[in-house]
Order: structure tokens, then C-alpha cells, then sequence
């Protein structure tokens, strides 16, 4: 999806912005509290992990893209971490689209910018992990 088909949608791009590691940390709760009953310690662990990424976030190797509506409201988030790009690989994380924007082609725009941001930066190798059962992350 281009950027004018998604801004037709009322739906914009950016980096970080204030309030982004509670957004993102809001969507993760709101999707895997219901359907998995994650919890405190899965909620700490993407807060945690999360405000150490954007702590150390450089725009020439990582990426955190977030997609919002008009109003201001997220509706989905990828990254991607290049920490250890050189041993493991750009790690793909926090990809996810809240429940209002599932099944309209967000979700493939976002993995679609991830991956060009990897080739730009000539990332040979991707990788997510996950656990058993969860197939939409696989």
C-alpha cells in the first residue's frame, strides 16, 4: 500500500513520537491479555524491552515505524533492531495492528516498508520469534 493509499484511509506514517512505547506496549496488552492471558510479566517484559531499544534507537540502523490515524491514535507498530545485525540478524519486533485495522492491508504495508528498510540498509537476514500457536506471526 503506498503512502496515498494509505492517507486516503486517513492513515499516516511516522518514527518516535511522545507516548509511542505506551502506545505500542497498549496494543500488545489489548490483543494478548484476552487471547493468550498474558499478563504483568508479559506486559513488563515489552515495556522493558522496548524502552531500552528506543534508548539506543539510531535511524541509520534500526527502525520504529508506527501507523496512526487522523486523530492521533495508533494503529499498528514494526521495528526493526539491528543490534546484532552482524551475528543474528535485523531482528523484526513489537509488529502489530490494533483490532480496528486488522484485515485492511496495514499490517502487509508496514512489513512492506520493514523489509525495504532492511534492503536499504542491506540486511541479509530477518528474523522473528515467537511462540507455538501464534500462526498470524509465523
Amino acid at each position: 500500500m503506498t503512502d496515498e493509499e494509505l492517507a486516503k484511509r486517513g492513515i499516516k506514517l511516522a518514527g518516535y513520537l511522545p507516548g509511542a512505547l505506551a502506545e505500542t506496549v497498549r496494543l500488545h496488552m489489548e490483543y494478548y491479555a484476552p487471547q493468550w492471558n498474558f499478563g504483568v510479566a508479559f506486559e513488563t517484559k515489552v515495556a522493558s524491552e522496548m524502552a531500552e531499544f528506543l534508548g539506543r534507537l539510531d535511524a541509520d540502523r534500526d527502525l520504529y515505524l508506527k501507523a496512526h490515524n487522523d486523530h492521533g491514535d495508533m494503529l499498528g507498530t514494526i521495528t526493526i533492531d539491528a543490534e546484532e545485525v552482524d551475528s543474528e540478524g535485523a531482528h523484526l519486533r513489537w509488529f502489530i495492528t490494533s483490532d480496528a485495522a486488522r484485515s485492511t492491508g496495514l499490517g502487509r504495508a508496514l512489513m512492506s516498508r520493514a523489509i525495504q528498510f532492511c534492503d536499504q540498509c542491506g540486511y541479509d537476514r530477518i528474523y522473528l520469534t515467537t511462540f507455538a500457536g501464534l500462526e498470524a506471526a509465523r
